[in-house]
């Protein structure tokens, strides 16, 4: 079975392979009459890789340990839940299930009445590009990072999966994450596919493309968000964001797919941009494939990286050769770029000012993350950059970011205010706000001035939202929540991390300490066993104005395959204003040794996340209309 399984993967290699290769022919020959035959191959990769991880599904769920990828990431003690999502535990793994994801975006754009309503030759170019990414699948899970390598005798167990994966989030971060890659994949090749075949009486690739940018994007977004949620609650620490580099490269492809999303405003209303925003596209998906490179080449230590394999140099030569042929491609798309970019006092300049930043972002957070790679080029004792330069960095940067949001709606086209009295009613709500927030006691200067732009960014939001035009365009409508959760997120950011009130102490039964707003006494101890581990319970009651708002219980746990290292249960006591959060660091004697926070504001983070995830659904399809100046004011 599982060599049937590796056979399959290897088909899916030779059908990509020979389906780029047959499509490159006809396209040299200048004939489509063949083009059926490339949705074919395609359709029969997803089909190879389908299949493979169904028998991968399989063997995990009944604990085959002859396969190594199942015995290095499950144990029979193992709940079923855990064993399911051990297929993306590990680098094999995983890898199958990110081919699997683009594999079926790519097929599931097929059916799609957009494809159909595509020039031939176009559809032709859009498969060559998607092939080969495919090609390129294939050729790693068939050779360096096969899941189905087998092993005889078959131990009677395994080794278990990493504890701080045995969380929910680990169900829907990873494949929240892949989706998002593999979306974005196809408005990617179709920017290729369309500079390349030069037609321009068919549908814009812009348009044919939207549900998939659109949902690769929230996907995206979605498993960013998760990620930082299940690090607040797994890891221990009380924080959501490390700048690790793992964390890191998934964020790149996030900051340069919205500055797609912006420069693609920009060419749908004012024609402009063209050959930048095929780019830009086309480098989101590059830039999936670099993380992806950061994460499996051992090129920096992470936290969460894989170690294992042999993939980097791969994955790299791969990156950079994608990323010529998208230069390439881009310089030589024939597209009338003579007109001059609007200049600052307009909303356009405004929207290109927000993508420069973007672009900034990503470029200091990619050399801040490659500093240990890049500085043994001078020393012999490289060093990495802490989370401190990241927030002194790029904190700042993102803060220009919500003044120039503040701003931006409030502008016309041409340029000036389209309408000052809204605008003066927003200036308003900012000093307003910065007065407010200064006097309970937001002296910090970044946060004082984050918190007081998102407050008035709200204001601003609510009064776009209030407008007719507004709710009669989907679009807009999803662009002004965005913006909205945006806002929510920044806020939370503003005091969380700032204002985070922590302890570490020791207490004995009995005794109390004081966090924040909360009370806390240390009530128990106890000590018990679960599914697959042995744990201390600290059992807290926690008060807040005198009263008992809750009884939480923070773990400290011993799994049994992971005796080496002791794993924390944070808990916490929810709240929109100050929330409470616990952790078990161990016990001495008769007493527990505690970490303890009041967050302020951290559930907006979330709330926020949640909003920007959901909000684009509501503009992934949307009425034609004429492209008026009215109309363009409403964005």
């Amino acid at each position: 079975m599982y060599l049937a399984a590796h056979m399959t993967l290897l088909a899916a290699l030779f059908v990509a392979l020979a389906g780029s290769a047959a499509g490159v022919l006809q396209l040299w020959q200048g004939r489509t009459s063949d083009l059926r035959w490339l949705e074919r191959a395609q359709a029969l990769v997803s089909l190879c890789l389908i299949g493979a991880s169904c028998v991968l599904m399989h063997a995990l769920v009944v604990s085959d340990f002859t396969l190594e990828y199942v015995m290095n990431y499950t144990e029979r003690a193992l709940p079923l839940f855990y064993r399911t999502t051990a297929f993306w535990a590990g680098q094999a793994g995983s890898l199958l299930f990110w081919a699997l994801m683009v594999s079926v975006c790519g097929t599931a754009f097929l059916f799609t009445r957009t494809y159909r309503e595509l020039s031939a030759e176009t559809r032709t170019w859009f498969l060559v590009f998607f092939l080969v990414i495919m090609a390129f699948f294939g050729l790693l899970l068939s050779t360096w990072n096969d899941p189905f390598t087998m092993q005889r005798p078959a131990p009677a167990d395994g080794h278990g999966l990493n504890p701080l994966l045995q969380n929910p989030g680990m169900i829907f971060h990873p494949p929240l994450l892949f989706l998002g890659y593999g979306g974005f994949v196809i408005p990617g090749c179709l920017a290729l596919a369309q500079a390349m075949s030069d037609n321009r009486e068919e549908m814009h690739w812009l348009d044919a493309a939207r549900p998939f940018t659109l949902t690769g994007w929230l996907f995206l977004t979605a498993g960013i968000v998760l990620g930082g949620w299940w690090a607040y609650m797994e890891l221990g620490w009380g924080g959501y964001w490390a700048w690790d580099p793992v964390e890191n490269a998934s964020l790149i492809p996030w900051l340069i797919g919205t500055a797609a999303l912006h420069t693609g405003i920009v060419e749908q209303r004012r024609g402009k941009l063209h050959r930048t925003n095929i780019f830009l596209m086309a480098l989101t998906t590059v830039s999936a494939f670099f993380a992806t490179y950061l994460v499996r080449g051992n090129v920096v230590n992470s936290v969460h990286g894989y170690g294992e394999g042999n993939v980097g140099p791969y994955l790299l030569i791969f990156v950079l050769a994608f990323l010529a042929v998208i230069a390439f491609i881009a310089l030589r798309a024939r597209y009338d770029e003579d007109k001059e970019l609007g200049g600052l006092e307009t909303r356009e300049g405004f929207i290109i000012m927000t993508v420069w930043l973007l672009i900034a972002l990503c470029i200091v957070i990619l050399t801040a993350t490659l500093w240990p790679v890049l500085s043994r080029l001078w020393t012999d004792r490289p060093m990495g950059l802490d989370a401190n330069f990241y927030n002194n960095v790029c904190l700042p940067l993102f803060t220009v970011l919500l003044a120039l949001l503040l701003a931006c709606p409030w502008l016309k086209w041409q340029g000036g205010l389209r309408d000052w009295k809204k605008f003066l009613i927003t200036g308003a709500a900012f000093f307003g706000a910065l007065v407010v927030f200064w006097k309970v006691g937001v002296t910090k200067a970044l946060p004082l001035m984050s918190a007081s732009l998102c407050a008035a960014i709200l204001v601003s939001m609510a009064m776009t939202l209030a407008e007719k035009s507004t709710r009669a365009w989907r679009p807009a409508l999803m662009a002004s929540l965005v913006h909205i959760s945006v806002a929510l997120m920044a806020l939370g950011i503003s005091f969380s991390g700032p204002y985070k009130q922590e302890v570490e102490v020791e207490l004995a039964r009995g005794q109390m300490a004081q966090v924040g707003p909360y009370t806390v006494v240390l009530s128990n101890m106890y000590e018990g066993r679960g599914a697959n581990f042995d744990y201390i319970e600290a059992e807290l009651q926690v008060s807040k104005d005198g009263k008992v708002v809750s009884v939480l219980a923070p773990q400290r746990r011993l799994y049994d395959k992971w005796q080496r290292s002791a794993f924390s249960e944070a808990t916490t006591y929810p709240s929109l204003g100050s929330e409470f959060y616990a952790t078990l660091l161990g016990v001495s004697g008769d007493s527990a040794v505690l970490r303890m926070s009041a967050n302020p504001l951290v559930n907006w983070l979330w709330i926020g996340g949640a909003l920007m995830s959901i909000a684009p659904f509501i503009g992934l399809t949307r009425k034609r209309r004429p492209k008026t100046e009215n109309a363009s004011e409403a964005a």
